[in-house]
């Protein structure tokens, strides 16, 4: 009667964690956010281009004219800037997952 009972819980235990652990599903109209996103990381990426192109130049026009150094500033935020938005996705999964 008690191996019965054991083997009656044991078999509710395994359905509710058969409930419990469903398979993600893509909600209608996936495809049309992905793609969105996927512009959105092509404008990041093409800004953090233009931003070490820029500080680049500032960085030869500051050492020129014998000013001070602020774009060493300005290449190390977008290098970072574009690390972090490269990795956004990477990170999310490390995160949820």
């Amino acid at each position: 009667m008690i191996l019965a009972a054991a083997l009656d819980t044991a078999a509710v235990l395994d359905t509710l964690a058969q409930i419990g652990n469903p398979t993600p599903e893509a909600p209608p109209m996936s495809d049309k956010i992905l793609q969105l996103v996927r512009y959105l990381t092509w404008f990041v990426l093409l800004a953090g281009i233009c931003a070490i192109i820029y500080a680049g130049g500032r960085f030869a026009w500051e050492k020129w004219s014998g000013g001070g150094l602020e774009s060493p500033k300005m290449v190390a935020g977008a290098m970072i800037g574009g690390a972090v938005a490269t990795s956004a996705g990477t990170i999310m999964n490390a995160v949820i997952g």
